[in-house]
């Protein structure tokens, strides 16, 4: 690991540790879920269709997916992240999926380590989302900020917010003024769309308001229960930081409720955080959201089986929603989100 002294001036360092921790079961939340457990679909006896008939295709971000499904943003600026992110565009690809990459400051500041972003060999034709911090974006111009996703391929730009995370990181930031009006000049400026993402800690109502009022349209509600942030810098942080990561260990809004607070909202939600299977993914677009995104459970299938292994994990995931769409007698994502579904108590106390 680390020392804090050396953490800003190694970001593939700290790549390093984030791939190492988040493949392992040490940062998970503790007493908070995802709530999608809360979350009950009405099973359909007569679906009246035969199972080919189902069509699992979605539109998000100008691109078709054959699925709901995103592999969610997870790492860059290493030779392993590399590796992966290569191996995962390629699945991607294959299954028609989308992909997130990690967080493209390591390859502002340190050009050397782009090609470990660079995935466009591998999969030219899918859904790519670039990813810049939300501090690291307000000292950038926005051309800089158009050449960095531009020398990706990226179709779109996540931005993403993370306070909590921040304030326990070894070396973090701490000025988070002006967000707003970066996103609003960002969606004003840039050649492509914009993506508010939160970071394990989930979007309110009251956030996702106010981004609808930058002119933010699309948003990665990156909820709690799944990985903790805080937690992976729990790990890595030292004395008073590390009591107050223990202190925040569990902060966030769960994933099915972030979802839930954003419905109606004229915007496209991404459900991410604590997403583990197709079932998630189903629950998720029943509440609300347009597609769903997984992160450590493919990051653990690629380690346990390598490219073969995520493949395989995908399109299991995929087979899931499939079946599931099926039986809530749902042909279409659309008619999906219309399906009938019952909240438990935990859940509704989050409606807005």
């Amino acid at each position: 690991m680390t020392s804090p002294q050396d953490d800003r001036l190694d970001i593939s360092a700290r790549k390093r540790d984030h791939l190492e921790l988040c493949a392992g079961d040490e940062v998970a939340f503790r007493r908070k879920s995802t709530l999608f457990e809360e979350v009950e679909l009405v099973h359909c006896a007569l679906p009246e269709m035969h199972a080919d008939e189902v069509d699992s295709s979605v539109e998000l971000l100008g691109k078709t997916l054959r699925a709901p499904v995103i592999i969610s943003a997870m790492t860059g600026g290493t030779d392993e992240a590399e590796a992966i992110n290569k191996d995962l565009a390629q699945v991607a690809e294959e299954l028609g999926l989308a992909m997130g990459l990690g967080s493209q400051r390591a390859m502002f500041e340190r050009p050397e380590t782009a090609a470990s972003f660079m995935v466009r060999d591998r999969a030219p034709n899918m859904l790519l989302l670039g990813n810049l911090g939300i501090v690291q974006a307000h000292a950038m111009s926005t051309q800089q900020i158009q050449d960095l996703v531009g020398q990706v391929g990226a179709d779109a730009l996540c931005v993403h917010l993370n306070p909590a995370m921040e304030i326990v990181q070894p070396g973090g930031d701490r000025d988070f003024r002006g967000g707003i009006e970066l996103l609003a000049r960002l969606v004003e400026e840039l050649e492509l769309p914009v993506v508010a993402k939160e970071t394990g800690c989930g979007l309110s109502r009251f956030v996702g308001e106010r981004l609808v009022e930058a002119g933010i349209r699309h948003v990665d509600v990156s909820g709690s229960g799944g990985t903790s942030w805080v937690a992976v810098e729990a790990h890595r942080a030292e004395a008073d930081q590390r009591a107050l990561a223990e202190e925040l260990w569990d902060w966030g809004i769960p994933t099915a409720a972030s979802v839930l607070q954003l419905r109606g909202l004229p915007l496209q939600i991404i459900a991410t955080g604590g997403m583990r299977t197709g079932s998630d993914v189903i629950k998720a677009v029943a509440l609300g959201a347009t597609a769903g995104g997984l992160a450590a459970q493919v990051l653990k299938a690629h380690k346990a089986g390598g490219i073969d292994g995520a493949r395989d994990f995908l399109r299991g995931v995929v087979r899931t929603v499939q079946a599931l769409m099926l039986l809530t007698g749902s042909s279409s994502v659309d008619q999906l989100r219309r399906a009938p579904h019952i909240l438990g108590p935990r859940l509704q106390r989050w409606a807005p």
